[in-house]
């Protein structure tokens, strides 16, 4: 816990660093705070000892450069991204390049999938339209992602779906995306598709082909293919997968059709468009009939059409490519006997490539290392023999007869084989009777307290904190956060305490000096409005015309959706807005070098704000202008 005494690490001269939410092999991302605008964002930082080798730091770049082009309700946004300077140790100067990205309050699909198991068909499909929708509008900017998987789909709170990590995205039209050498496979070797194991030139089929691997484990619980990394790269290019019912019987034939025919080898027989995926996974979830096409793909393995089907397939009107080929058009015999020979050798290349240029980027160890077997030590103990074997150790916790804190299971099985620096998951009791709180932010606290009790906790248990907490999502008397958060296994003498949103927010203090517009935006972003008409005040200063110069409830506690003053700066010739006279100070009827001034004579025309000379005088002289506290702004 880092101290709250300590200043803050803030990048670029706005992001304050906050705590570390996410680790991957590549980099490490932790929750931050845009000083600037007032809102929460996540910042992804390149490892350290990463940060001199030249092949992760132009992959990084990329996916600042790519993401940050696409702007879609479906895809992580990218805001900002720079370079900090980091001293090693020795004194030695390393630039660790981040991106400042949309923070998404939610879980990794790969997490869902680990905790909570496979998905129901339903919500596989609706997720995986999500990740759809997300591609075909990459796909229409000429982006291709090149590896999508569970770990790269974030699903919010709410249920929105987001793809992120653009790392090696790759233009549709740039030659390099033929990929050789050492980098022949770029991916993750459980989604990757036939082309790129082959380190063919990818287009956009190929993510269309990795949605369908995972779509696949979101309806069955495990990939089309299992296995080392080279018998995985194998497999993708030569062996047919079974339909997702085979493991999971409540999968509709529909769904397997729709799958089998993402996962079709020849990219030209596989669905052309993620539009056209979607259309297809849309109409099997509303029992509508799909395409002819992903038919074809499921009855190509014996089962009977007329269960998928609606309705009669049309007759054939037009040569349909990704259709057309049966099973009976397979090669002949001996060129199949060449092919597979020929498939096999490149596999077994392709695949000791992929191993030593994504999993091992030095080639100094070897490809794959032993698991150790950790079941029944204690967590601790556990976690060093992953590490020194090294692996890393991810732990979750389950109710257990065993003993508190031992491991009960770990993932991947003792004595099977895994790539150097992999996860490798441990289960951990957490003691007979936990059960595993649930969110309920966003809830009343009645709604809380039913549904905490629905899942198993005693209505005694539960308390409400009597401090409220601000928070900008949740309306007042809503749950903001809980102790012990989500996730967590909670035992039967465990207090659990629910903290109430205050439905307040904290004016920003930094809003002196920013443009009207910037400051309008920053205070919509914290749930705030600014007070109309904006109040003006003259200043000879010219950088700070325009600008604001003061915000009167600057770090004040308002209520949401509260009106916020702004006195914004003002030229001394520009026309301003002046109050009417009161009867107090009355307007002087001919301009006076004197402090003192008869009150106006009563006319049939309204009094004049400035003094004006008389139509037999001449025009009154500079010294005889009233002060200009006479004719200022309010503020």
């Amino acid at each position: 816990m880092t101290d709250s005494s300590e200043t803050p690490r803030v990048l670029g001269g706005r992001y304050e660093v906050g705590e570390l939410i996410g680790r991957g092999g590549m980099a490490e991302v932790h929750l931050g705070h845009d000083t600037r605008l007032g809102r929460q964002v996540a910042i992804k930082m390149l490892r350290a000892d990463l940060a001199r080798d030249q092949t992760f730091l132009t992959r990084f770049r990329r996916e600042a450069q790519s993401a940050a082009g696409l702007n879609h309700h479906a895809i992580v946004a990218v805001y900002d991204s720079g370079e900090d300077v980091h001293i090693e140790t020795g004194g030695a100067r390393v630039d660790i390049p981040y991106i400042v990205m949309e923070y998404v309050d939610g879980k990794t699909l790969r997490e869902i999938l680990n905790e909570e198991g496979r998905l129901s068909p339903d919500e596989a499909a609706r997720v995986t339209q999500g990740v759809l929708s997300a591609l075909e509008y990459s796909h229409a900017k000429g982006i291709v992602h090149r590896d999508i998987k569970p770990a790269n789909v974030m699903v919010s709170r709410g249920g929105s779906v987001k793809v992120m990590d653009f790392g090696i995205a790759r233009a549709l039209a740039d030659a390099s995306a033929t990929m050789t050498s050492t980098q022949a496979v770029v991916g993750t070797a459980r989604y990757l598709s036939p082309e790129q194991a082959q380190g063919e030139k990818v287009d956009q089929r190929s993510d269309l082909y990795s949605t369908g691997c995972l779509l696949f484990e979101l309806l069955a619980g495990r990939t089309p293919f299992i296995g080392e990394p080279v018998s995985l790269v194998y497999q993708h290019i030569k062996d047919d997968p079974a339909p997702p019912s085979t493991y999971q019987p409540d999968v509709p034939q529909a769904m397997d059709a729709v799958t089998l025919h993402s996962l079709e080898k020849d990219r030209d027989r596989r669905y052309q468009t993620a539009g056209d995926f979607r259309s297809d996974l849309q109409a099997a979830r509303a029992g509508q009939p799909i395409s002819e096409a992903a038919v074809a793909s499921l009855a190509a393995l014996g089962a009977d059409p007329t269960r998928v089907r609606a309705e009669p397939p049309e007759p054939a009107t037009r040569r349909d490519h990704t259709a057309d080929m049966s099973t009976a058009e397979r090669p002949p015999r001996r060129t199949a006997l060449w092919i597979t020979a020929a498939v096999v050798a490149l596999a077994a290349i392709l695949g000791i490539g992929y191993l030593l240029s994504q999993m091992n980027p030095g080639g100094t160890t070897s490809a794959t290392e032993t698991v150790p077997s950790v079941r029944g030590m204690d967590q601790t103990q556990a976690e060093d023999v992953l590490r020194q074997a090294g692996f890393t150790p991810r732990a979750t916790q389950v109710a257990s007869e065993q003993q508190e804190g031992s491991v009960v299971e770990q993932d991947p099985a003792a004595n099977s084989l895994a790539p150097p620096n992999s996860t490798v998951t441990i289960t951990v009791s957490s003691g007979p009777g936990s059960i595993s709180m649930i969110d309920v932010r966003g809830r009343t606290e009645t709604e809380a307290r039913q549904q905490l009790t629905a899942a198993g906790f005693d209505d005694s248990q539960i308390q409400v904190s009597s401090s409220p907490q601000d928070d900008t999502r949740y309306a007042k008397d809503q749950v903001a956060s809980t102790t012990p958060a989500s996730g967590s296994d909670v035992g039967p003498e465990q207090t659990i305490t629910l903290r109430l949103s205050s439905g307040q927010v904290t004016v920003p203090e930094n809003l002196s000096g920013q443009t009207t517009p910037d400051a309008t935006l920053a205070l919509n972003e914290v749930g705030l409005r600014v007070r109309q008409p904006i109040t003006n005040r003259v200043t000879d200063d010219t950088n700070q015309q325009g600008r604001v110069l003061e915000v009167p409830q600057a770090g004040d506690k308002v209520d949401l959706n509260s009106e916020i003053e702004l006195i914004v700066g003002q030229a001394p010739n520009e026309t301003v807005t002046v109050p009417p006279p009161t009867t107090a100070t009355p307007s002087p009827s001919t301009p006076s070098p004197t402090t003192t001034s008869p009150p106006e004579t009563p006319t049939s025309e309204p009094p004049s704000q400035t003094p004006s000379p008389t139509p037999s005088s001449p025009a009154p002289s500079p010294t005889s202008t009233p002060e200009p506290t006479l004719s200022a702004t309010t503020g």
